[in-house]
């Protein structure tokens, strides 16, 4: 008889429940909704490239074991890499927490009050007015039924910022690989270009012997000898210059692998004539695929979706299955009688119907916190498509300005040179060779330059093409983004 009397008012409450649901869950989230869409990328480019691999590992095609051993030694010891890793730790914990919240829940509680019971009170003459120490010994579990959904929106949000977090320490390795290969080339352009003033030096100081030989057989005058002399120093003031850049340079590159400063003295790395990455002709098509920082704009929208469901569920009532058996007595020495026995077992409801507003309030936070992930998503994808066509026309304009120069670079050297026989046979003046001289250093130097940017540019390309980054098979991946 008490059994069909619990199972009637259990229908009763899940009745009442049913109602309410009506009235509190479809009208209070009115008029709040996400409003950003996610950007259609066929609207962004006409033309497409087949899709172009770039290895994980792309830094190794220039053929050098030391750099590969500074990269390989920075993403392993970088403090800010390091420190990116330790969030997804961070977002593990939340996703582990949110997945034990849709667990049933068991807590054990002992507990032991020695307690004076009021004489005018409402208690029976057997405690009024007495002292008596007072146990419980309570062993008991509750179940948040997740009827509509919130837990797993929850978890599901918590999963998508954890994959978020990864997404993020793929795209910093990418980003660190890239700034040390980079850094790595511009102390190889720094050491090259030290090796040019040298050379410069060389010819200085045997154009100087000669002018002073022409000197003390009259041919030439002092005017000469002091351009000659004054030649000299300013190209040693250069490689001073220079030596400091490398030092700079080389600082720089101990740190990012996690050095110390001195640790690369010494290093004199040398420009690679080597090409990272086919170059395609034009952005990618799966490009928004390859890019671990749109994987992880897209999680983010994924996971602030799954956030505002999480949300809207909280408009509807929580239902919980409670249970609860121990033992409660007045006096410590019948705690574990049979007579102490207390259990019990029962649903409990709860629905929210008036709280000021801060249903609506979260709502509407979480529906602008979905319209800020896919507006973060969009600027991701109109910078990657930018960096993208960046790279691509710096690469293939480097390439045409490295043929262009090189025929520059050729012209000087002979004229150079040809200034340096009449001056040797007395038909040309110093100040000739000088200007020629200064050209050929200008024209070396930019060579170098040129050199060391077509690296640099290959760099950013592979970065800009997402470094190595393969995207996890995901729901994510799957299916376009939205803000609904």
């Amino acid at each position: 008889m008490k059994s069909a009397r619990f199972l009637a008012s259990f229908t009763l409450v899940l009745a009442v429940v049913s109602a309410a649901v009506t009235l509190a869950g479809c009208v209070s989230t009115g008029g709040i909704a996400p409003q950003a869409r996610a950007i259609d990328v066929a609207t962004l480019t006409q033309d497409h490239a087949p899709a172009v691999a770039v290895a994980d590992t792309w830094w190794t095609a220039f053929g050098d074991p030391r750099l590969d051993e500074l990269v390989d030694r920075g993403l392993a010891s970088n403090p800010n890499l390091a420190t990116v890793r330790l969030r997804i730790e961070r977002a593990n914990a939340f996703a582990d927490a949110a997945e034990a919240a849709r667990l049933p829940r068991v807590d054990a509680g002992l507990d032991i009050t020695r307690e004076r019971y009021s004489a005018q009170g409402a208690y029976p003459p057997v405690l009024s007015g007495s002292t008596k120490n007072t146990g419980s010994l309570l062993l008991s579990g509750s179940w948040e039924l997740d009827a509509f959904g919130r837990q797993r929106s929850a978890l599901e949000a918590a999963v998508g910022s954890k994959r978020a977090a990864e997404a993020d320490y793929q795209e910093a390795r990418v980003v660190l690989a890239s700034n040390i290969v980079r850094q790595y080339v511009q102390l190889a352009r720094l050491v090259d270009q030290r090796e040019v003033l040298a050379r410069s030096l060389a010819q200085r100081e045997e154009i100087l012997g000669l002018i002073q030989k022409r000197v003390a057989g009259g041919l030439d005058t002092a005017v000469e000898l002091r351009q000659g002399e004054g030649a000299v120093p300013e190209i040693r003031a250069a490689i001073e210059a220079i030596d400091e850049q490398r030092e700079l340079a080389r600082h720089v590159l101990s740190a990012l692998t996690g050095q110390g400063p001195q640790a690369l003295d010494g290093w004199t790395p040398r420009l690679a004539k080597v090409a990272l990455v086919e170059l395609p002709g034009a952005v990618p098509a799966d490009l928004l695929g390859r890019r671990a920082d749109i994987s992880a704009a897209r999680w983010r929208v994924e996971a602030s979706t799954h956030d505002l469901q999480s949300a809207r569920a909280q408009f509807y009532p929580s239902i919980n299955l409670l249970a609860f058996a121990g033992f409660t007595s007045v006096g410590l020495d019948n705690l574990l009688e049979a007579g102490s026995r207390q259990y019990g077992i029962g649903p409990a409801v709860r629905l929210p119907i008036f709280d000021a507003g801060r249903l609506r309030a979260n709502y509407k936070g979480k529906a602008a916190d979905v319209d800020s992930a896919v507006e973060a998503y969009n600027a991701a994808v109109l910078e990657a498509l930018r960096e993208t066509a960046d790279a691509l026309s710096s690469v293939r304009s480097v390439e045409r300005q490295q043929r262009e120069q090189a025929l520059a670079l050729a012209s000087a050297e002979r004229a150079y040179e040809l200034a340096s026989e009449r001056y040797r046979g007395g038909l040309g003046s110093y100040l000739s060779v000088l200007t020629a001289e200064t050209n050929v250093l200008t024209q070396r130097k930019a060579d170098n330059d040129l050199k060391a940017r077509a690296l640099d540019t290959q760099v950013l390309l592979a970065r800009a093409l997402g470094g190595g980054y393969v995207q996890a098979e995901t729901t994510a991946s799957r299916r376009p983004v939205n803000a609904a």
